[in-house]
């Protein structure tokens, strides 16, 4: 079937368009929950400024929901540059907003909103939209219809001069969504967490019925974040007290911005298991990211101090920071100056900083509190010993079910200390200098290294009896532990040695060619490796962005990107945070040789901070994958390479 692609095929999207085209880019589309969840946090972001002391939301009989602070208000006169009303700008126009601006000076200093997206897809999204603004003694109003002005701005009346807020009212457009209903347990556990995770200020629910009446819910926590935790875990009895405490960092910090830390609250339980609720600037983070990352090490170190100092750890056994987190559940709210998230739902925080942020401002004051609390802190110790011999017995047990013959392993393989299949992991390093760097990287309980010299044989047409000719693929098979099989075939993994195979090779031309051949040798002779999710490509960045520091309020900073696209993203952000031009430098990795273990490790080999791409085909692109390493990798198919690079060269993206 043939289309007609020219110049009249290529369509523009404007203003909110790409947000109806493309709606689950934007937000989740299973509710309307999370359109109407970006509203909250604006007036959150108030209330975490110091400007706001209440926050109340409404759900009405119409399927309508209101949010209504008391704020600055949303500025209603015109902007300098677009001309139109400030507040007709932020619901219509993408990356509108006042949060850009990190600097002092700047409206907000901390912030959930970071690209000004949120309410414009609200407002794109939305049958109607109504915004009332309480500011400079008046009473504005506007109104919006699927992210058009239906009523320009306003006056409506007067108030006094002191008196200042921001109402909006939304009508989620149901075509866009699975389900029109509200997820009211996902929205009450979002605002019951904005009370605790604001300190006096109120935040109300109410809930309107056909009969006129109304159902109304106001959270108010006198503990903060320990009583939340106590919430969260139904009562149950903690070994120890809990442990709640704050610490940000002040204006004379050396690495941090002024500001910038956790609040926290955690405890452990002899019984059920670990898990817990963070939050970044009072955005709701449930997938995580780097800040639980950050209490986790934090945590962990500071216990592991603690055991080393009394002498409680029995001989033979050590401590992972898996064993002290098990059983303990915590709450954790972060405030990060630039949160960079993953995704416009903002569900996970990708920030490398934010790791060392959070976990220098835990360790030192649970340290001295378990120094303090030293019944308390025994007993939490004990329980993370009492993991970590259960840990070793489970892996003695998987041992003994392995073959006693073992072939040596290739002598420059750096092997792990660990004999957890599912934790280890085994990169595929190209060139020995790189491999160099990332012994000095990696964590040696869990990552093994094998160097690879040079380019791996392209085994698409080699006899499996033929393999192991090749030096190279000779010790890959040998360090993982397991015998080149076919497809058809029912291999013995029993004697895989790693969960995770990582390809780990530079970011140019050449990086990728062996990346190729090591994917061909995998998918050709180790099928099942591939089938059960063990094979990886590590992807380690090209470019860093160094950023000095702009006096007390902001650090230095400095970024990774993988290609030049997220480079000019970085560059792009710095410009809109209003950072000196060319005062930033950029500088290209020419090879892993050249990244040193600190760089290599937060890049590349750090599981919180790295990027580890897993390797996986379709179910039902078997066949077009096998005729496409057909044509890429067999020697008697030149010319099919020579036509398909003909017919799709023009498609080619590079980063280099």
């Amino acid at each position: 079937m043939s289309q007609t692609y020219d110049e009249s095929a290529v369509r523009v999207l404007k203003g909110l368009e790409p947000v109806k085209e493309r709606p689950g880019m934007y937000t989740r589309t299973t509710d309307p929950t999370h359109i109407c969840q970006e509203v909250v946090d604006n007036a959150a972001d108030e209330a975490l400024g110091g400007y706001a002391r209440k926050i109340a939301v409404t759900v009405h009989t119409d399927g309508s929901l209101s949010v209504e602070d008391d704020g600055r208000g949303i500025p209603v006169g015109l902007h300098p540059a677009e001309h139109i009303p400030v507040v007709e700008l932020v619901f219509t126009q993408l990356h509108a907003g006042g949060k850009f601006d990190k600097t002092a000076g700047g409206a907000y200093a901390f912030s959930g909103g970071l690209h000004g997206v949120g309410v414009s897809v609200t407002n794109a999204l939305s049958t109607r939209l109504e915004v009332e603004v309480k500011r400079d003694g008046a009473v504005w109003r506007i109104v919006f219809s699927g992210g058009d002005v239906i009523e320009p701005l306003t006056q409506i009346g007067e108030c006094g001069a002191r008196t200042s807020g921001t109402s909006v009212r939304v009508w989620p457009d149901p075509k866009y969504f699975e389900s029109p209903r509200y997820s009211m347990t996902e929205l009450e556990r979002l605002l019951r967490a904005k009370a605790v995770l604001l300190p006096g200020v109120a935040v109300t629910l109410t809930i309107e019925k056909a009969d006129g009446s109304s159902d109304t819910r106001t959270w108010r926590y006198p503990d903060g974040l320990k009583s939340y935790l106590d919430e969260l875990c139904n009562s149950d009895a903690p070994l120890a007290p809990p442990f709640a405490a704050e610490h940000y960092a002040g204006p004379d910090h050396d690495t941090f911005a002024e500001g910038e830390g956790a609040a926290w609250a955690f405890a452990w339980f002899e019984e059920g298991t670990g898990g817990g609720e963070s939050y970044v600037n009072l955005i709701p983070t449930a997938s995580g990211g780097t800040h639980e990352a950050g209490l986790r090490t934090g945590v962990f170190e500071a216990m592991k101090a603690f055991v080393e100092h009394h002498g409680l750890m029995p001989r033979g056994v050590k401590l992972l920071a898996e064993d002290v987190w098990s059983r303990a559940r915590y709450v954790l709210s972060a405030r990060v100056l630039d949160p960079q998230f993953q995704g416009q739902t903002k569900e996970k925080l990708n920030n490398r900083d934010a790791l060392k942020l959070v976990s220098a401002m835990v360790r030192d004051p649970f340290e001295h509190w378990l120094n303090t609390h030293v019944d308390d802190g025994k007993k939490i110790a004990e329980l993370a010993i009492r993991q970590a011999q259960h840990r070793l017995k489970s892996t003695r047990k998987v041992e003994k079910k392995k073959g006693s013959g073992v072939a040596v392993l290739p002598g420059k393989l750096t092997d792990c200390e660990s004999e957890d299949i599912e934790r280890n992991e085994l990169f595929l390093v190209e060139g020995d200098s790189a491999g160099g760097s990332a012994k000095l990287a990696r964590d040696k309980e869990t990552q093994a290294i094998l160097p690879l010299r040079g380019k791996v044989l392209n085994s698409w047409e080699t006899d499996r009896d033929q393999l192991f000719g090749n030096a190279e693929i000779h010790d890959i098979s040998v360090a993982i532990g397991v015998d080149p099989h076919g497809d058809g075939d029912a291999p013995d993994l029993s004697g895989l040695r790693y969960g995770k195979i990582a390809i780990l090779s530079d970011a140019d031309v050449d990086g990728s060619h062996i990346q190729v051949l090591l994917l061909t040798l995998f998918y050709r002779h180790f099928p099942k490796l591939v089938e059960h999710g063990h094979i990886y490509v590590a992807q380690p960045p090209l470019f860093r962005v160094d950023v000095p520091g702009q006096g007390k309020t902001r650090p230095p900073r400095k970024f990774y990107a993988l290609d030049e696209a997220e480079m000019d993203g970085i560059v792009d952000r710095l410009r809109a945070e209003q950072v000196r031009e060319g005062s930033w430098s950029v500088s290209r990795f020419k090879g892993l040789g050249e990244m040193n273990p600190e760089q290599l490790r937060d890049t590349t080999m750090n599981p919180d901070t790295r990027r580890l791409l897993p390797v996986q085909i379709r179910t039902d692109a078997h066949d077009d994958t096998r005729r496409m390493f057909s044509m890429l990798m067999g020697k008697g198919e030149a010319s099919s390479r020579r036509t398909w690079m003909e017919a799709h060269g023009n498609e080619v993206e590079t980063d280099i």
